[in-house]
């Protein structure tokens, strides 16, 4: 098989490019990248050659064009991890697909009012009560996966769950976001993470600048 080509937008701010990086790399596959500045001339330009939907991120192999991260994480799961990305126990395996599809479907109000921005830190932002309202509901949910499954991943060992949330854990970071116990010590480990790391790296690199995901002060 050929190597795969990830297409992402900006290291910076493309949360969904990194759930798709890092749903790979949890597979152990390194994808060649192809990356187009978000809200650039250069990203309408190019982005209709490369993905159906005209959004990133979209993985090419082989003969296969797999565009939307939750696809793609399924893809790196079935053909290069043999299956290991999702727990091997049932209970664990449902409440891991559960939480994932929440992350992919939910948790509007904080995504638009706290943009991912890997190179900010010390952002305030007001707190509505819809994003307070998904700030409690993650930190519930990330304690009760791991009070039932015992770590250290949230449901195991670290998986697609961990990809998804990751951008989510960023986030509280540049916002300042308190999280306590074992989701605490469970969203340091996550942000340790030699590819999250890597990953962030690659945003202080970055010269682009999208004025609407620089919110805060």
């Amino acid at each position: 098989m050929s190597t795969p080509v990830l297409v992402i937008g900006n290291f910076n701010y493309s949360s969904w490019s990194l759930r798709g990086w890092l749903a790979l790399r949890r597979a152990g596959v390194t994808p060649d990248l192809i990356r187009l500045p978000l809200d650039t001339p250069e990203f309408h330009e190019a982005i209709r050659r490369h993905s159906p939907t005209g959004r990133v991120p979209v993985l090419h192999h082989d003969d296969v064009t797999v565009w939307d991260s939750l696809a793609i994480a399924e893809y790196a799961n079935e053909i290069f991890a043999e299956g290991s990305l999702w727990p091997a126990e049932r209970v664990a395996r449902a409440e891991a697909r559960a939480a994932v599809a929440e992350m992919h479907s939910g948790f509007a109000a904080l995504r638009a009012a706290l943009p991912m921005n890997c190179r900010a830190r010390g952002r305030r932002v007001e707190t509505t009560p819809p994003v307070a309202a998904d700030i409690e509901r993650l930190q519930a949910l990330w304690g009760d996966a791991l009070a039932r499954h015992g770590g250290p991943g949230l449901f195991g060992p670290p998986g697609i769950a961990e990809a998804f949330f990751a951008p989510v854990a960023l986030r509280f970071r540049t916002y300042g976001i308190a999280v306590q116990g074992a989701a605490g010590e469970w969203l340091a480990r996550l942000l340790a993470d030699e590819d999250v790391q890597w990953w962030c790296a690659q945003a202080e690199a970055e010269r682009e600048v999208v004025a609407a995901e620089e919110v805060g002060a």
